[in-house]
């Protein structure tokens, strides 16, 4: 068989799945590109556990009208210029393929207006395609709404959950960027009922009794863990946040939510060392409940 280079529009399918897996996904990018943008708000909502319909409004700096269609070029992003600046990154996301990825994989329609015009623009997008544009009135920031996702890619669709599985990835996913950014407001809002609210106060404590309740936020414990200095040849990284009282305890590890420089991590040494915190404390097969947050230097020369 002959080598040949592929159609652009099976390239950008294929890069999709390597960003987007599930609806999830989805929200993820499009509330880490919210928080770059500044907001101080952001509002979710899904329908179908996101298979049918995901938006996300924030009221950030906005998009340039100018620029409005270059968002959703590959690699087109305002979050570094040079291979340098990937030493210090100090944004959630960089790699400018998240908007490309979303709109190749699904129907997507973008509000915005950059704080400094006075109108903005919607441009709407199918599968990778730019379908329509015009001008709009709007509050500054931006409104992204995908529907139809997989549309064009039934193989993935046979990938997804039952919508209550879906839901339950998306309430995961919007409840640990409200503990990460407690000074945002997040509103999630699934099938038309709300679900979950951070009022963005700037208080963890706030985050995790909407997230957990009243009960069990109070068998909680703040943990705060300055640098070491007496180890100058560490870097110096700070833990904070809180964790349980061995009364407090799960079947599984998924309740040990770990955080680096504000990103949901999964780490599975940093989960042991948590586990092993608990030694003799905790039943076996019991795990407890941690929402930490780990603050480290954001370059390379540490």
């Amino acid at each position: 068989m002959s080598i040949h280079v592929l159609p652009e529009s099976v390239v950008a399918k294929i890069a999709a799945g390597e960003v987007i897996e599930r609806p999830a996904s989805v929200v993820k990018e499009l509330v880490e590109n919210a928080i770059d943008a500044g907001a101080t708000s952001v509002a979710i909502d899904a329908e179908g556990g996101g298979r049918r319909l995901i938006r996300v409004a924030d009221d950030g700096c906005g998009i340039p009208a100018a620029e409005a269609e270059l968002a959703f070029t590959r690699h087109a992003t305002s979050k570094l210029q040079t291979a340098d600046d990937l030493d210090a990154i100090g944004t959630l996301g960089f790699r400018g393929e998240a908007l490309a990825s979303i709109a190749a994989v699904s129907q997507v329609a973008l509000t915005t207006r950059a704080r400094d015009e006075a109108a903005g623009v919607t441009v709407r997008v199918h599968g990778g395609r730019v379908v329509g544009r015009n001008a709009v009135g709007a509050p500054a920031g931006t409104l992204i709404t995908v529907e139809n996702l997989f549309y064009n890619v039934p193989a993935r669709l046979k990938f997804l959950k039952k919508d209550s599985t879906e839901r339950r990835h998306i309430d995961t996913m919007v409840t640990r960027y409200a503990m990460a950014y407690p000074a945002t407001r997040f509103v999630l809002t699934q099938d038309g009922r709300e679900v979950f609210r951070a009022n963005g106060g700037g208080k963890l404590d706030d985050v995790l009794v909407a997230a957990y309740g009243v009960d069990d936020f109070r068998q909680m414990l703040p943990v705060d863990a300055p640098p070491r200095t007496d180890r100058p040849d560490l870097p110096p990284v700070r833990v904070a946040g809180f964790t349980a009282a061995p009364s407090l305890n799960r079947a599984n590890r998924a309740h040990i939510t770990l955080f680096v420089n504000g990103r949901p991590i999964q780490d599975a040494s940093l989960t042991y060392a948590v586990v092993q915190a608990y030694h003799t404390l905790l039943p076996s097969g019991r795990y407890p409940v941690a929402v930490l947050m780990i603050e480290m230097p954001r370059t390379r020369s540490m």
